[in-house]
């Protein structure tokens, strides 16, 4: 179900760098637990903190881990749709094939997504640019909640988001799997097939993944005109296992096709089941070469990730050609020392941080030609005496970013700017063990994010939202202070984990709607202001018998505007500016932060029957869940920039066994069915919210996905060659 609940460890401080959950790799069918909150799990389970391995319940940064098992079952249509319902996530959605991460009200380039070892680039700062990342290539899912600048530079501001590639096979083993599911509200089919091994030391995995959905309907809108898409990926692992370290070569290519909704009424010859691509649509190559490396020197390791990523993207209209084309080229650099000392210390140093150029190839545009350099540089601690572990840390990044200049029919397009951000960065936390059942948590963190290009300079229409946005090239970097404190405690028949948090920004960048249009479209720009976020997480699980669990999740988020700031001086925008501020001192419109998700209460009763039949059906569930969304009041309401949003309950039902056939072989089922009762709403965050739709529909937007039933079937067959 899209919504279950894996919620360990929430309410830490964001001082770590990637923290990996070890969650055991096997050959045979996924051998993790449905549900991981168990008694000892604080205790037993190992994450990589910033200076090396630690226990769980030592861990200091607020996070959430999807297993392998859990993203099986979960039904969506990509990856972030798979877990963009865990407590202090959210997405923005554009369509039904694109999704951004959101972490406690904070998205697009705030939010830093790692794949493969590095960080996902690929003009992520577009409302209608999503993921590019093959979800087939993804074993399990952390999210870091708060700013984790320390590990991971400027734009972790709000967050990171890790997708971990399967871990090696065993030695002398080999396996092939394939697999495939269906969804029937958008006629979604995937097949996969895969081939991974290890034979002395020497390890390989690759795999293939074509997935293909008509638009998508529900009871309001019939089908969705633009919701269709196309995928069709392929990844690669090479790499050499010794003594030594390790050395490994990842490849990627995700080859991304998806129609643009604009929102017209669709006449009686319109085919919403067909698969063809029309017009407008996007096409998206996104290819990605990773070298991960590691060598030990006694009680230390040396660590070295070197990537390169290219993302071409283009937009087409009727013409053949595409009207919006843009090729993004990124470096990224990673290398860090980890290293154990007497009486309980480690130490952690290193540099990281990457290099891009992007280049306009189409007749459109809407950012310029740039240049971006970044470096940084950390060094962080981590010490345990008796019951505390203390962790902290600080970085110091610089950020060059050099655009080209633009005429286009005797108009100055595009100005030439140089910019140079820099930014101190820290973390201080502590974690006290009260028992072997509770844990209290408390850290201070210090963030850091640089202006993008597109809110520098942007300058064109964005055709997945409707809108023309303009630069503003005086902006200065966000930053922000954020505090968590929390607890968790674990027994035997309930775990519960509750995270409060407040996150000052100072210079927070939004966008904000000029009292014009251009080329007939609504014209927004760039401004910024100080802002503040308050909010937190509350998880529970009652398991009164071990088969049986009830989990509760409520999370809550409240963004406001502390300060206004002054928005472009472009033509009428000053005007703009101080009408902005007359709002914000004496009304409450202008006071929201906008894109703030609203609160969301989600309930999910599971329950996990004994093996039986000889051990031929194991790991045999039934699980039912409601996802409640409370109303959203508390939105940017200037010139209508946003709406409120109703309240709306779905309701989810999901079944799934191991069938076990031969030895260690088996055959993973799993049934679903989301929005049982065919809801029609719109999520808050949904960019389809605001599309004008054909005033004969009498409403403005488009609804979600309706009633949504799905099989997935996967078929690991392992071979021992010992």
């Amino acid at each position: 179900m899209r919504h279950i609940i894996i919620y360990i460890g929430v309410c830490l401080c964001a001082v770590s760098p990637t923290i990996s959950a070890q969650v055991h790799q096997h050959s045979d069918c996924l051998e993790d637990s449905i549900n991981p909150m168990k008694e000892a799990i604080l205790s037993e389970v190992t994450v990589q903190g910033i200076a090396g391995v630690q226990r769980l319940k030592d861990a200091a940064s607020p996070f959430m881990v999807v297993t392998p098992k859990q993203l099986h079952i979960t039904l969506g249509t990509n990856i972030v749709d798979a877990v963009g319902h865990l407590p202090g996530l959210s997405q923005i959605s554009t369509g039904a094939g694109i999704s951004k991460p959101v972490i406690r009200g904070l998205g697009y380039n705030r939010v830093v997504v790692v794949d493969q070892g590095i960080r996902q680039e690929g003009q992520q700062w577009g409302d209608e640019h999503g993921l590019e990342v093959d979800e087939e290539g993804v074993h399990s899912v952390e999210v870091l909640k708060g700013p984790a600048s320390l590990m991971y530079g400027s734009d972790a501001i709000a967050g990171v988001m890790i997708l971990h590639p399967e871990h090696p096979l065993e030695e002398g083993t080999m396996q092939v799997k394939v697999g495939s599911q269906y969804q029937s509200n958008n006629g979604l089919y995937d097949y996969r097939v895969g081939f991974a091994g290890n034979i002395d030391g020497w390890l390989w995995n690759w795999h293939f993944l074509n997935k293909a959905a008509h638009d998508y309907k529900n009871s309001a809108d019939g089908y969705v005109p633009g919701s269709r898409f196309k995928e069709r990926d392929v990844q690669g692992m090479f790499g050499l296992n010794r003594s030594w370290g390790h050395s490994w070569l990842r490849f990627s290519h995700v080859n991304f096709t998806p129609s643009i909704t604009e929102g017209e009424l669709v006449g009686s010859d319109f085919d919403g089941k067909s698969y063809s691509i029309v017009s407008p649509f996007q096409k998206v190559l996104h290819t990605k070469a990773v070298s991960d490396n590691a060598w030990y020197f006694g009680n230390g390791t040396l660590k070295a990730i070197l990537g390169y990523q290219q993302n071409y993207r283009r937009e087409y209209e009727e013409e053949e050609e595409p009207e919006l084309a843009m090729r993004l080229h990124t470096f990224n650099y990673d290398i860090k020392y980890l290293h154990t000392l007497p009486y309980d210390w480690k130490l952690s140093t290193g540099i990281g941080g990457m290099w891009q150029r992007n280049m306009n190839q189409g007749e459109e545009y809407l950012i310029p030609d740039y240049r971006l350099f970044d470096f940084g540089f950390f060094a962080t601690a981590e010490w345990e005496w008796q019951k505390w572990h203390f962790s902290g840390g600080a970085r110091i990044d610089n950020r060059h970013l050099s655009t080209s200049a633009l005429e286009e029919d005797g108009e100055l397009r595009f100005e030439a700017l140089k910019k140079n951000f820099t930014g101190v960065t820290g973390s201080l936390g502590a974690v006290w063990n009260v028992t072997d059942k509770l844990n209290l948590r408390l850290n201070a963190a210090r963030g850091f994010r640089a202006p993008t290009v597109s809110e520098l300079s942007s300058n064109g229409v964005h055709e997945g939202s409707i809108q023309y946005e303009l630069g503003n090239a005086d902006l200065k970097a966000e930053k922000s202070t954020q505090l968590d404190f929390g607890l968790d405690y674990t027994s035997h028949y309930v775990n519960i984990q509750a995270s409060l948090f407040c996150n000052w920004i100072d210079d927070y960048v939004f966008l904000s709607r000029l009292p014009f249009r251009t080329d007939g479209f609504r014209t927004y720009q760039y401004q910024q202001g100080d802002a503040r976020l308050m909010g937190g997480e509350v998880s529970i699980d009652l398991h009164p018998v071990n088969p049986l669990h009830i989990e509760n999740a409520f999370s809550f988020v409240r963004g406001v505007q502390t300060s206004s700031g002054s928005a472009s001086k472009e033509d009428g925008s000053d005007r703009e500016a101080s009408l902005s501020e007359v709002r914000l001192e004496g009304s409450s419109v202008g006071r929201s932060l906008p894109m703030m998700p609203a609160p969301r209460w989600t309930c999910n009763v599971r329950y996990e029957f004994p093996d039986f039949a000889r051990r031929h059906l194991r790991r045999t569930f039934l699980s039912a869940g409601m996802e409640c969304n409370l109303r959203q009041s508390k939105f940017y309401a200037v010139d209508d920039t946003e709406t409120p949003t109703p309240g709306y309950a779905i309701f989810n039902l999901s079944a799934g066994t191991d069938l076990h056939i031969f030895g260690h072989n088996c055959i993973e089922l799993t049934f679903s069915c989301q929005n049982l009762f065919d809801k029609v709403y719109q999520p808050h965050l949904s960019r389809l919210k605001y599309i004008d739709t054909d005033p004969r529909l009498g409403r403005q937007g488009i609804s979600a996905m309706g009633r949504n039933f799905c099989i997935k079937v996967s078929i690991p067959i392992d071979i021992h060659l010992k």
